[in-house]
């Protein structure tokens, strides 16, 4: 950063190489939310589709969450959130396995996605993100919410088995 803004580095194969993203990236999606508030997810692939997701937000902030999905992993059924905006510059790496979804912070808020496998429609899954099994502690109060996601069922953790097909043991992080 300088007087005249910044310079990031918004993806490098090797760096990402080093920590286990190996797939090139197929895709880039972009999104904008029109409300504070709004949340998009809980979405995964199932496999042989599944996909690592790079997530930054160019614009605005968002509070960004991954769920665990995979059968065997010490983190099953855990999930992490972590703020992501223009101001910090950050980005999430979601593994293969893993649900994806987040909350807008401010109007307008902006999501950019690099995704290592193409999307598949009838590979694609998803959570209700307000499943009291997952308990994710929105930082805002919901606005907006499409109802194929407020509509998908809760997990019953007694009888859901994961996602087979993805190593957790493979993944570094």
């Amino acid at each position: 950063a300088d007087a005249r803004g910044f310079f990031a580095r918004a993806y490098c194969a090797e760096e990402f190489r080093a920590i286990g993203v190996t797939q090139g990236i197929v895709q880039i999606n972009h999104s904008q939310s029109r409300s504070a508030g709004t949340v998009r997810g809980l979405h995964f692939q199932h496999p042989p589709h599944h996909e690592t997701k790079i997530v930054a937000c160019p614009g605005g902030r968002i509070y960004d969450v991954a769920v665990d999905l995979r059968a065997g992993s010490p983190t099953y059924l855990q999930w992490f959130g972590a703020e992501l905006s223009e101001q910090n510059r950050l980005s999430l790496v979601i593994p293969p396995g893993c649900a994806h979804g987040f909350q807008t912070l401010v109007d307008g808020a902006e999501a950019l996605y690099f995704v290592t496998a193409p999307y598949e429609g009838p590979a694609e899954d998803g959570l209700n993100p307000f499943d009291p099994a997952l308990a994710i502690r929105w930082p805002l109060a919901a606005t907006e919410v499409s109802p194929r996601d407020a509509q998908r069922a809760p997990i019953d953790p007694a009888t859901y088995a994961g996602i087979t097909g993805v190593d957790p043991a493979e993944e570094k992080r």
